[in-house]
């Protein structure tokens, strides 16, 4: 699917990515964490050369396999689903970057899962996200991430392996004699971007179409953010806004996939800044599950723009890292409900303590 010269490029993009998004340079020592599926296995074997070319540290986590995943979650006991690997702290508290190669073999052997298992892990592990989140803060510690195509996506995105892959180097720019430059590019047109968009004066941003009709208040002191390197491929702008000004109705014309679940055709209408009615005409069940996990679950935590100019994807994916980047003839516009990103607060971080985070309504799941 790749040639050398391709997974190459793949490999400085990764790392064009790890570094612009952290605030302190990376050095020799540093400890790089390298989480990957087995059919991303090859690319993780060059990255893992290129950390140590760097003079730092690998350490390698491979994702559990499609059987393995569904075991753990069909028949684990609640005292298994939130165990805590010993070590597990004391690493993260100490990892300076992470970059996950996800390659899923399958997306809906979780279909049957009931998602009160899937979450019940998810929130256990909260404690890793929050170690993570203080440390990008205080600059030491910076993430990444990208796709690489399995049979298992381009069947669900009803394209050949090839057809997928091409849509990956695409978008990804990995078909060019320079990949990182071309990121480098887009990422100094974005900044100007969002520089004019955080300069506005905004009280409230009206978002109309055939079948969306919602008001989304920007609340005070928001910066908007993205193509920050965090995700690969990304073209997405977005902001953190206040939740509770979030009126009317939203609507989704991409169908997704969450946790194996296939849901299609979402709306959602909002009161008073909460999902109060929820429909879908397929996965509605599950939707509803999921967006009534938590308090925080129902409130919108992201508002995205995509650029079409700078987004090359074309094609459903069957992976939200590529969805929510469509460009296609118009570019997109999306919505995320749970946690906000504390980074979109346009001041000091340092000084966002959680009383001020609840102050400027940034809501914390």
């Amino acid at each position: 699917m790749f040639n050398q010269g391709e997974l190459e490029n793949y490999v400085d993009v990764l790392f064009w990515g790890l570094n612009i998004s952290r605030k302190a340079k990376y050095k020799k020592g540093d400890i790089i964490l390298i989480r990957y599926d087995n059919a991303a296995l090859h690319l993780a074997e060059m990255v893992f050369q290129k950390i140590i070319d760097m003079g730092m540290h690998p350490v390698l986590r491979m994702a559990l396999t499609v059987t393995m995943e569904k075991a753990y979650f069909k028949q684990a006991s609640r005292k298994q689903l939130i165990f805590k690997t010993p070590g597990e702290q004391e690493l993260f508290e100490h990892l300076n970057g992470s970059i996950f190669l996800h390659a899923p073999e399958s997306i809906t052997h979780l279909s049957d899962i009931d998602p009160k298992q899937i979450n019940t892990s998810i929130l256990a592990k909260k404690y890793l996200r929050e170690i993570m989140n203080n440390r990008e803060e205080t600059g030491d510690f910076s993430w990444t991430l990208c796709m690489f195509p399995t049979h298992g996506l381009a069947k669900h995105a009803g394209l050949s392996i090839e057809a997928y892959a091409e849509q990956v180097k695409q978008a990804c720019f990995l078909n060019h004699s320079c990949a990182v430059s071309q990121w480098e590019s887009i990422y100094e047109n974005a900044m100007q971007i969002k520089k004019w968009l955080t300069s506005m004066d905004i009280k409230y941003y009206h978002i109309v179409s055939d079948q969306i009709d919602m008001v989304i208040s920007q609340g005070d002191q928001r910066k908007w953010l993205g193509i920050s390197g965090h995700n690969i491929p990304s073209f997405e702008i977005f902001l953190s806004p206040d939740w509770r000004g979030t009126q009317g109705t939203y609507f989704a014309n991409q169908p997704s996939f969450r946790n194996g679940n296939y849901v299609k055709n979402i709306k959602l209408t909002f009161e008073h800044g909460v999902v109060k009615t929820i429909q879908a005409e397929e996965g509605e069940e599950f939707l509803r599950k999921q967006l009534t996990m938590d308090a925080g679950a129902s409130r919108i935590g992201e508002f995205s723009l995509t650029d079409k100019r700078f987004s090359k994807i074309n094609a459903y994916m069957a992976n939200t890292l590529f969805d929510e980047n469509y460009g296609g003839d118009f570019g997109n516009c999306h919505i995320a409900l749970g946690s906000s990103y504390s980074n979109s607060y346009n001041g000091d971080s340092s000084t966002l303590t959680k009383p001020r985070k609840k102050q400027l309504n940034l809501f914390q799941q």
